[in-house]
């Protein structure tokens, strides 16, 4: 698969004021979130960029049910377009989204909406940390509410794995575990009820794709990563991480080196959660 165009994928802090202010402005979404601080209204309250839209996480971009579905499975489709009307999001319209937490939660936006048929979702290179870097514009406060959007969803746009797909999928390709080294070595496990991670599973942090400042590495330095842990463009390659969050930040670092990556929504928080699964310690066995 050829390297798709890294201005497909992300857009730069001084880019993005640029088309705020033309014609056809996108609708750029706020996903202020953190697993010790879900809400993140409060920080979108105190600085957001001009006319951004707050998504919660939580609600909007995921579900909540049974633990042997995850922590964070997705949510129906209808619950997701009701969001995304109620964000102002209309057919046609290309969509911005950023977040202040090392691009894990806007990833999950870009992607979700990706995967339910919106063509046109980039995030925001660096952040809302770039934004600010750049001497762009805040706004704070409550904006106006958008008009309701005419959105209409389906999923099924992009490759995702069933628990059992991601069991079978070293076999013949490669997934990767998108967690911090210590969480995947099984030394730690501060969410889930076991610790570990699925065997087979190479372990590429999701915050090793991304630079001291926030912006994702360029496509050859990301090639050579993922390379380095197995990923062949003959062969299938899957993410993983704890709740299906930053596995969607990895997910986009191997689009921007040219792979096509499938996700494990359910991701550790349902493995861990069916004792029937295996679990696996230690370091990458490379």
């Amino acid at each position: 698969m050829p390297r798709p165009d890294r201005s497909a994928l992300l857009v730069d802090p001084r880019d993005l004021a640029a088309l705020l202010s033309g014609p056809n402005p996108p609708l750029v979404l706020d996903v202020r979130w953190r697993l010790d601080r879900p809400d993140g209204r409060p920080e979108y309250l105190a600085g957001h960029l001009p006319g951004a839209v707050y998504v919660d996480l939580d609600h909007e971009l995921a579900s909540h049910g049974a633990p042997v579905d995850g922590r964070h499975p997705l949510p129906t489709v209808e619950v997701l377009q009701h969001a995304a009307r109620r964000w102002g999001l209309r057919r046609g319209r290309p969509v911005v989204a950023y977040d202040d937490a090392a691009q894990m939660p806007a990833s999950r936006a870009r992607w979700l909406l990706r995967y339910a048929g919106v063509s046109d979702v980039r995030l925001l290179d660096g952040g809302y940390r770039g934004w600010v870097a750049a001497g762009l514009p805040v706004e704070t406060g409550e904006p106006v509410a958008p008009e309701p959007g005419d959105i209409e969803l389906e999923y099924g746009a992009l490759p995702v794995l069933s628990i059992g797909e991601a069991a079978a999928l070293p076999s013949g390709g490669t997934l990767l575990d998108a967690r911090a080294p210590e969480r995947y070595r099984g030394e730690v496990e501060p969410m889930d009820p076991r610790a570990g991670h699925i065997p087979g599973a190479r372990n590429a942090p999701a915050a090793s794709v991304l630079d001291a400042d926030g912006r994702f590495l360029d496509a050859d330095e990301l090639r050579a990563r993922f390379e380095a842990l197995g990923v062949q463009d003959d062969a299938p390659v899957g993410a993983y991480c704890g709740s299906g969050v930053s596995a969607a930040t990895t997910g986009l670092a191997l689009e921007l080196a040219g792979y096509e990556p499938a996700l494990y929504p359910g991701s550790w928080s349902q493995w861990s959660n069916h004792p029937d699964r295996p679990v696996a310690t230690g370091p990458d066995a490379g």
